[in-house]
């Protein structure tokens, strides 16, 4: 009996242990100040410190800093590199006023980006995971606030690699990233995807916890990130990117997962804006392009620092503009959606990539399913986006997926196409959880899911099970406890249109 007992007694400590463990593992960080989408447009100083230190109390060197800075930008034409914020970074002991920021992943390496707050050198030392391989590297800032950037190119494919900044001795980074396997083989690739952070979301730690348990490859930003309707004046929109830097769950992310970014209209003038709206100048548009190409990590060959493609393993990443070079006065016309440059651009990427599975962006809806298709393709270039489809149809072009943000909520589509071949479309907008269209379309006859966007921070994941003409992609969408709300299995057959 005593046996039994004990027995008993241990069973249920086990048991409470259990679920203690189960809980603990997907337990909320309570967030300390609520932002609505409206006070997130409006971006006041208030509403930025709040929105820094909505989910913990950050240190009090940070908040100084921050608003020291804040202080200078709202001047509107300074800038990182001004001496009154190098001096505030330097006093109040921020190595790094950015990064670092992962980007550009190759076989053979990758890029990092960060913005350093002097000019002593930098050294980078990278260890493979099982301790093989160590490599170290330098580099000379040119300017305390200028972004820089560090190319790593002599590792080994498919290997997991940890590295450490250091400036002196004194270590102020680290982070890890796995490199890509050779453009051939078997091989499994999980990229994470999403849109509409509208500044709320890069300070959730739980969202940002979640991306990096699913130990995404790298992850792809479709608009609406890090600014929110700043029009022209540079020095808030500098200020919205330094309140991104100074993140916490933000710098995790960008540390620890290689990231691809393509603005939407939040991050450039402002909501539904497109080309170069009323009152504003093409010299203001070439400020914004210019700007935005500091602050992110994308590969080098992108056109205007904005529309790219680039490889990962076998499937191609196509990042498209689909903002700054609409053509108002020529609304609805052929090429007034990309211009005529890129759509041409995009047809030829298309028909001569090799990769196997190919993810094509638009920063607003492929399909009209949603609000009639307002301020998308429907409404801008319905002839250049049907040139597009028929491009990928009449040559055959396989493993096309497409995906696309700005509507804020979750939701998956199919594009029907007179041949009886059909596109997929996932649009994954809640990374900042805020409110957005109704969940599901008037006619649901092609949609795959939908959810409303008001309290959703979710993502979405692409795993590719690469294997010859049995490869498949499984699209999955993912909340911030983790769960995995919708799954979908896609073959490459499917995902191939037949003669």
């Amino acid at each position: 009996m005593k046996i039994d007992k004990q027995l008993f007694y241990l069973s249920l400590f086990v048991l409470i242990l259990t679920r203690y463990t189960a809980f603990s593992q997907v337990s909320m960080v309570p967030i300390r100040h609520q932002i609505t989408l409206k006070e997130a447009h409006q971006g006041s100083l208030s509403i930025d410190t709040m929105l820094l230190n909505s989910y913990q109390v950050m240190p009090s060197n940070i908040n100084k800093f921050y608003l020291d800075a804040r202080r200078v930008f709202a001047r509107d034409q300074d800038n990182f590199t001004d001496r009154k914020v190098i001096k505030s970074a330097q006093q109040n002991d921020i190595k790094l006023m950015g990064g670092p920021m992962l980007g550009d992943l190759k076989e053979h390496g990758v890029s990092i980006w960060f913005r350093p707050s002097n000019i002593l050198a930098v050294q980078i030392k990278v260890r493979s995971k099982n301790g093989n391989q160590e490599t170290n590297y330098s580099l000379q800032p040119i300017a305390a606030g200028a972004d820089h950037r560090i190319v790593i190119d002599d590792l080994q494919p498919s290997t997991q690699y940890h590295y450490f900044m250091s400036v002196q001795g004194l270590q102020i980074a680290k982070g890890s990233f796995k490199t890509t396997a050779k453009n051939r083989g078997n091989e499994e690739v999980r990229l994470a995807f999403g849109s509409g952070f509208h500044k709320i979301g890069l300070h959730n730690p739980n969202l940002i916890h979640a991306i990096l348990e699913r130990k995404p490859m790298a992850m792809m930003l479709l608009g609406d990130i890090a600014s929110d309707g700043r029009k022209n004046n540079l020095g808030l929109l500098q200020s919205d990117y330094l309140l991104r830097d100074l993140s916490e769950p933000w710098q995790k992310l960008s540390a620890n997962v290689p990231l691809y970014a393509i603005w939407d209209d939040h991050d450039y003038f402002g909501n539904d804006s497109g080309g170069v709206p009323k009152n504003f100048t093409k010299d203001d548009r070439a400020h914004l392009r210019k700007l935005w190409k500091q602050n992110w990590n994308n590969p080098p060959n992108t056109v205007n620092g904005l529309y790219f493609n680039t490889r990962i393993g076998s499937i191609e990443l196509i990042m498209l503009d689909t903002r700054s070079y609409r053509t108002n006065e020529n609304q609805g016309d052929y090429g007034s959606y990309l211009g005529k440059a890129q759509q041409k651009w995009l047809s030829d990427v298309l028909k001569k990539s090799t990769a196997t599975f190919k993810i094509i962006s638009s920063g607003t809806m492929w399909s009209d399913y949603v609000t009639n298709g307002k301020d998308s393709w429907g409404v801008w270039d319905i002839k250049g986006r049907e040139e597009i489809l028929q491009c990928i149809e009449t040559n055959k072009i396989p493993g096309v997926l497409l995906i696309s943000g700005d509507r804020h909520g979750a939701r998956g589509f199919t594009i029907p196409r007179t041949s009886g071949y059909q596109f997929y479309e996932f649009e994954p907008g809640s990374l900042g959880g805020v409110p957005g269209p109704p969940a599901i379309a008037e006619d649901a006859s092609h949609q795959l899911f939908g959810y409303k966007g008001s309290g959703l921070f979710a993502f979405g994941e692409f795993t590719f099970n690469l294997d010859g003409v049995k490869s498949q992609v499984t699209f999955r969408l993912i909340n911030e406890l983790g769960e995995i709300m919708e799954e979908n299995e896609l073959s490459l057959n499917q995902l191939t249109p037949k003669q």
